[in-house]
């Protein structure tokens, strides 16, 4: 099923909880709303589930105008943070639940729960209390009730929030598998970038209500519209200074304190319109340290992270975050030289946050 939300603007009495969202999501297609907290991503998901009515805008379904209908008759599939089951149910009765609203017969209910309940790998468990679950089991009794209904949506509100990462790790993939198998549309709320990252087709990154970005994670990654964009999809994030950049010689100059690179044409020519003065963005795994860097720091603080090292380098009063092979093992205090990629550098406007290099 088709969802198109179409300038949705939701207003709690002054305070605006989304503002002016627009957008078209395809038949079948996974879509991640991605933003930090309080940006408008569950007020969005809730007016779409029908908990909310919008303030302004349209919401349809496929063909039909969706604002005034209630939730129970939207036939979607809605999985919560906190699970939201039955404690006094077996699990059984907490898949059926939905079924027997819709006085579907006790044999079909026994049917499609059994059904969904050995998808979901609990077909064994349905005689259990929600008590006698691990977190993991749980979440999978709440998504075979979202989809014991055979929902034309699924929406998840930060479904693995409460579990631990080994798990999360599992049930991500557990989740996109089951949801293309079923060719589901489904919208999944997260704050966790990794999450989206690797679970959606497109998101939607959201900040104080409104929307900053629609795109596929590759672009969202490589090709950031905006700062708020580049700094917010990535970890570790992306580093920021603010650099002048000008053109002599045939050569493009991107300098600021204890900085002076050369950049190509291709990422020289679109900062060089301005005037002067913008935003650089590197990430982490493009800066390298190297004997023939670009410029000298100091290392300031080390974090292993395993298979790598995030280092702190302090270039004056500027900090680069740098990804480093722990081989290396590199120690505060120790003096070093940073290597940058210029092909992947990235510029924004100084006044407006918006990239110079990809406009939308």
């Amino acid at each position: 099923m088709k969802v198109t939300i179409d300038n949705l603007t939701k207003k709690f009495g002054d305070v605006v909880g989304v503002e002016n969202l627009t957008l078209h999501i395809d038949d079948g297609e996974f879509v991640a709303f991605l933003g930090p907290s309080g940006c408008g991503k569950t007020t969005t998901l809730l007016t779409l589930a029908g908990i909310y009515k919008p303030s302004d805008g349209r919401i349809l379904f496929g063909e039909r105008l969706v604002n005034l209908v209630q939730p129970k008759d939207r036939n979607i599939g809605m999985v919560f943070q906190s699970y939201a089951l039955y404690p006094h149910m077996t699990v059984f009765q907490n898949i059926s639940y939905p079924l027997k609203l819709k006085k579907v017969a006790k044999n079909e209910q026994h049917e499609r729960v059994q059904q969904v309940a050995d998808v979901m790998g609990i077909g064994e468990l349905l005689d259990r209390r929600p008590g006698q679950l691990s977190g993991g089991q749980q979440q999978r009794v709440a998504l075979g009730r979202a989809l014991v209904k055979e929902p034309d949506l699924l929406l998840f509100d930060e479904p693995l929030s409460n579990l631990d990462a080994r798990l999360r790790l599992t049930m991500r993939g557990e989740i996109k598998h089951l949801q293309k198998d079923l060719g589901i549309t489904s919208i999944y709320v997260t704050h966790d970038q990794v999450e989206a990252m690797t679970m959606a087709d497109r998101i939607a990154v959201m900040n104080a209500g409104q929307l900053q970005a629609f795109d596929s994670p590759d672009e969202l990654y490589n090709r950031p519209k905006t700062q708020f964009v580049a700094g917010f999809v990535g970890n570790p994030p992306m580093n920021f200074i603010d650099v002048e950049v000008s053109a002599a010689n045939g050569q493009y100059l991107a300098e600021a304190e204890a900085l002076r690179l050369t950049l190509g044409k291709e990422r020289g020519e679109s900062p060089a319109t301005c005037d002067g003065a913008v935003v650089m963005g590197v990430r982490p795994e493009d800066i390298q340290i190297a004997e023939a860097g670009d410029v000298a720091g100091e290392i300031f603080v080390v974090e292993p992270l395993g298979r790598e090292d995030l280092i702190d380098v302090r270039v004056g009063r500027h900090s680069f975050l740098v990804l480093a092979n722990t081989e290396k093992q590199h120690r505060a205090g120790e003096r070093v030289k940073l290597k940058f990629d210029t092909q992947q550098l990235q510029f924004f406007d100084l006044k407006t946050s918006r990239s110079l290099l990809w406009r939308q």
